[in-house]
């Protein structure tokens, strides 16, 4: 327990995977800043992301609650109005709150910005007045009714055909591409320096398609590489309709690497403000990821259409002198991060907020002390948004995607140090030695291992206890997103989401 309310940090490293960070053992320094904060900070081992993408893991580090129990995902995409997230938690407590992002998926569309005092979302598309709250929950109430429903109208159809080309010129030459983290750092500056108590949460989306590095990181980890010439689309290359070569692939990881090195250079700019403004001791500070990313792994590009350990086993780094050493090892759960910022601010609970779980925060000496502390559990639901643009890649290339394939498959996964258990709605479950087997290429389903058995019999309790039924799932169809918000969808077309 923490005896003093503590400000805090959180930060996500948008699409950043663990294995790409030096201060966890790749062989390029992309990350000194990040390596200086291991010098005072846990770096854990096997810390596990409830989902592979944005929207469901966010709203869990919001709520404490798995992407079942929250139910913002591609068929729901937005988290209910009467959730009550940490931010409203914490501004009821005291707190001056504020979120700072250019994720779309981040907004007050969404609700993902609820609670939170101060927002900017730092792409132009929204302009600010439209983040104001009258607007802002009117248009969440559109967004809502809109995704509701079940029919494509053929206007919405052209619509999305059209943003094909659109998404493919703002993946690499417009200035839409280029990094907001320094405005996203200057605001946090501005915010903490102007208050005493407060709780910020960031969004760092550099590591996100498209990659597009400052120059001079690029000089520095891609010398050679124009982001204009590689494939910076992930449907064509998972509908089968671009192939990309082992020197492209080293290519586009070069830029990635850029990518990560630029913001792990703005996170050193925030660290070393705080240091030099009596900031830093006084603050907890949380860095991880919300997903990694797939550059060719399992034939697959980008963070859909799986829960390998290459999107879920995310980086995680905790400053806090009160952090239990003890647990570095331990796999964790990001969920656990909702309940160790209450105890870090007092325990206390806006009404209807999940309640503090003394078990669940890493400040407590009876952390994950419960029955099942063994197993992290991930949620993927059907991945509508992904659906749209690869279809459409493909039809342009004659292709046809098995509707019996992973691109149409829920898929629930149940993890261990050692061992994972895949259970696939469309295709064939899976079970890996992540021991002997970490990057999970051979699949033992089949194998006459105790192991399975008991991942599956947990796994299904899991699915009891937090009402997880495929089969009762009657939400909006595969066009879910036909008719969002024109100026979300810009966005999200920006980002590679939407075509």
């Amino acid at each position: 327990m923490v005896t003093n309310k503590q400000n805090i940090i959180l930060i996500v490293m948008d699409t950043v995977r663990r294995d790409r960070l030096s201060v966890y053992g790749y062989d390029k320094e992309v990350s000194p800043s990040l390596n200086q904060l291991s010098e005072e900070a846990l770096v854990f081992d096997h810390a596990v992301s409830p989902a592979p993408w944005t929207l469901p893991v966010h709203a869990s580090l919001f709520t404490g609650l798995y992407p079942s129990e929250h139910g913002a995902n591609q068929e729901r995409p937005y988290l209910e109005k009467k959730s009550t997230t940490l931010a409203t938690s914490l501004s009821e407590n005291g707190y001056s709150t504020a979120c700072y992002s250019s994720n779309a998926w981040i907004t007050p569309y969404t609700g993902l910005t609820s609670g939170f005092g101060d927002v900017d979302s730092f792409f132009e598309i929204i302009p600010k007045p439209l983040l104001s709250k009258p607007v802002a929950d009117f248009s969440a109430w559109v967004w809502k009714k809109i995704t509701s429903q079940s029919r494509l109208n053929s206007l919405s159809t052209k619509l999305v055909e059209m943003g094909n080309e659109i998404h493919e010129y703002l993946s690499t030459k417009s200035t839409l591409s280029d990094s907001k983290t320094p405005a996203v750092i200057d605001k946090t500056i501005n915010f903490i320096s102007s208050h005493d108590q407060y709780f910020v949460f960031i969004n760092l989306m550099d590591a996100h398609l498209p990659y597009n590095p400052p120059k001079k990181c690029r000089d520095k980890f891609a010398p050679n590489v124009d982001p204009n010439l590689v494939c910076q689309n992930s449907k064509e290359y998972n509908s089968g309709a671009r192939e990309i070569s082992e020197n492209e692939w080293d290519q586009i990881r070069q830029l990635y690497d850029a990518e990560i090195y630029h913001l792990d250079s703005e996170l050193g700019r925030l660290f070393n403000w705080m240091k030099s403004n009596n900031k830093w001791n006084e603050t907890l500070v949380i860095v991880c990821a919300d997903h990694g990313e797939l550059h060719g792994e399992h034939n697959l590009y980008g963070h859909e259409f799986c829960i390998y350990d290459q999107l879920i086993h995310v980086p995680l780094l905790i400053k806090h002198k009160n952090i239990n050493k003890k647990i570095q090892n331990s796999q964790v759960e990001l969920i656990d991060l909702y309940h160790t910022i209450l105890d870090a601010s007092g325990r206390s609970v806006a009404d209807n907020g999940t309640p503090f779980n003394e078990q669940r925060s890493l400040f407590s000496p009876s952390y994950r002390d419960f029955e099942g502390s063994e197993f992290a559990f991930i949620e993927y639901s059907k991945p509508i948004v992904e659906l749209q643009q690869l279809e459409s890649k493909a039809k342009k290339s004659n292709i046809t995607i098995d509707e019996f394939s992973r691109f149409h498959s829920r898929m629930r996964g149940i993890r261990t140090k050692d061992t994972k258990y895949i259970k696939n709605e469309k295709i064939k479950d899976e079970f890996y030695h992540l021991d002997e087997d970490p990057g999970e290429l051979e699949n033992k389903i089949h194998s006459n291992n105790s192991s399975i058995e008991h991942l599956v019999t947990s796994l299904s309790s899991f699915e009891l206890d937090v009402g997880a039924n495929w089969d009762s799932i009657t939400g909006p169809s595969h066009d879910t997103t036909s008719n969002m918000d024109e100026q979300v969808r810009n966005r999200l077309r920006d980002l590679g989401y939407l075509d």
